[in-house]
This record gives structure tokens, C-alpha cells and sequence, in this order.
């Protein structure tokens, strides 16, 4: 089997090589989060450790070295990921309606909560939850067309 996190490494070196310093990939993350190096931010130092792979890249790090750059590979690693993914045999209808409503009011909750706030999280979250809920409506939308086209009633 493949190991993902050394494919992973190598694309963010190759990435961070682009920037020819680790100060300028520091940087970049910092300006991308809007944070600065030393108030948990990346350094130099930290940028080193991940390419000799003493600590690994976060989400964070990949997203704003990407978008600097240009160039997606670790995004289009992952992607593939799904390509070969067997489909989810959802259980029944009625399983898909429960998960429904719970993500539905979940997702409410989520933007009430959003709509009395002014932080970044809550909006994040509202977004997430919503998203869970399009997700389960989805599955449920497909396996009603299955059903459609199979013609079972």
C-alpha cells in the first residue's frame, strides 16, 4: 500500500522549494491566516521540522501554499482518494429521513446561532452543518432515482 503522507511530503517540498526560503512559505501561511510568526503563527523553524518530516503539514498549511502558488497536488491527492471508493449503500429511506431532520435542525441551530454573532466560527460551523444536511438530502435524492428508474414503487 501507498503511503499518502510521504506522497504528501514530497508535493509540499516540491511546493515550498517554489518560494526559496522558508522565512517566504512562513510568511505566506502567516499573511494567508492573519497571524504572526511567534504568536502561533509558522516560523522558519517550523517549516523546517515539516519538510524533514518531524512534524507533519496541517490543512491550514497545505490550503495557503497551494493557493500561493498556483498548483493543487496534495488537494488533487486527496480527491483521487474518492475516485475508488466503493458508492455508500445508504440503509432505507426512513434512515435517511431521520438523519435528514437531525441535520436539518442542526443546521437551523447552527445559523440562528451564526445570525446572533459576529465570529468567523460560528458562520464556519453554520456552513458545515448545512453542508451535512444538502449531503444526507442528497443520498436520499439518489436513492429515490434509483428506485425511479428501476421502477420499484
Amino acid at each position: 500500500m501507498v503511503d499518502v503522507r510521504k506522497i504528501i511530503r514530497a508535493n509540499m517540498r516540491a511546493l515550498t522549494d517554489w518560494f526559496g526560503c522558508y522565512d517566504a512559505v512562513a510568511e505566506t501561511i502567516n499573511a494567508r491566516w492573519g497571524m504572526v510568526s511567534g504568536g502561533g503563527g509558522a516560523s522558519k523553524g517550523t517549516i523546517s521540522k515539516k519538510v524533514s518530516a518531524v512534524l507533519d503539514w496541517t490543512v491550514n498549511d497545505v490550503i495557503a501554499i497551494e493557493d500561493a502558488v498556483g498548483r493543487y497536488p496534495v488537494t488533487r491527492l486527496l480527491a483521487r482518494r474518492l475516485e475508488h471508493r466503493a458508492p455508500v449503500n445508504s440503509c432505507s429511506l426512513l434512515a435517511n429521513s431521520a438523519s435528514i431532520a437531525k441535520e436539518s435542525g442542526e443546521a437551523i441551530a447552527a445559523i440562528l446561532s451564526a445570525e446572533q454573532s459576529s465570529e468567523a466560527d460560528d458562520y464556519a460551523q453554520a456552513i458545515k452543518e448545512i453542508d451535512d444536511a444538502i449531503s444526507d438530502m442528497r443520498r436520499a435524492r439518489a436513492q429515490l432515482e434509483v428506485r425511479l428508474e428501476g421502477g420499484a414503487e
